[in-house]
């Protein structure tokens, strides 16, 4: 999955996801950033945020990640189609996911 601006894709692992998470399962990301090299790369210490709306309520939920772009664990509190805003150190994006009832 691409995000709206092509500067991050999201590579889905044990889709479809669930919220909360399936037993015996886990909500892996893989966040692969365009410009991952370079001045503009990722260097330790960075953070990957992702504030996350669901579809058709005012719900917000934040995770930072912890070395920016790279594997994850991202959990929502509830299902539904949540939109994900990322930022990272010098670039942002956005991209839904969809989490399902357990």
């Amino acid at each position: 999955m691409i995000g709206d601006k092509g500067e991050i894709a999201a590579v889905l692992f044990g889709y479809p996801y669930h919220a909360p998470a399936a037993k015996g399962r886990e909500n892996k990301i893989l966040w692969v950033a365009r410009d991952s090299q370079g001045a503009a790369g990722i260097r330790p210490g960075d953070r990957l945020t992702v504030k996350a709306s669901l579809a058709g309520t005012h719900e917000v939920a934040t995770r930072s990640i912890a070395g920016g772009p790279g594997p994850s664990l991202v959990d929502m509190p509830k299902p539904g189609c949540w939109k994900f805003s990322l930022s990272w150190p010098g670039h942002s994006d956005s991209l839904d996911i969809e989490y399902l009832a357990d």
